[in-house]
């Protein structure tokens, strides 16, 4: 784990891990509190979203039946965070079907009126 700060650091694992819960939970208020306005979300196909695509995307959705985090790094720079992990995920297909992603995540994180606030998100594929 890279990192300056570590009682800092334990606060972005958090906002990292809340991250996660609102997104298997569908949670759309969750999602548009947890990012900025400024919002680009890199999917790892190359598709980009910004806020509004991301949150209603995943708003009062079932998309996913499990996502994992593994392989944590973090680095403070000022207000800026910057996190990665590994994203393996389930998700829940239209036809009740399911497909799986194992992917890597580059996180940028900003320290807005004392909370962290999803900035910058991309994702780039692994190796099966």
């Amino acid at each position: 784990m890279l990192t300056n700060n570590s009682a800092e650091s334990g606060t972005i694992a958090s906002a990292v891990a809340a991250l996660r819960d609102a997104m298997l939970a569908g949670d759309g208020a969750a999602l548009d509190a947890m990012t900025m306005d400024e919002l680009t979300y890199g999917h790892s196909n190359s598709r980009l979203e910004d806020k509004a695509a991301f949150v209603s995307g995943l708003d009062g959705k079932n998309a996913f039946k499990a996502i994992d985090l593994s392989d944590h790094s973090f680095q403070l720079v000022g207000d800026v965070a910057i996190a990665r992990h590994t994203f393996d995920c389930v998700n829940n297909l239209p036809d009740g079907k399911t497909s799986t992603a194992h992917i890597r995540v580059l996180q940028v994180w900003k320290s807005v009126d004392g909370a962290w606030k999803l900035l910058a998100r991309q994702a780039s594929p692994l190796p099966v």
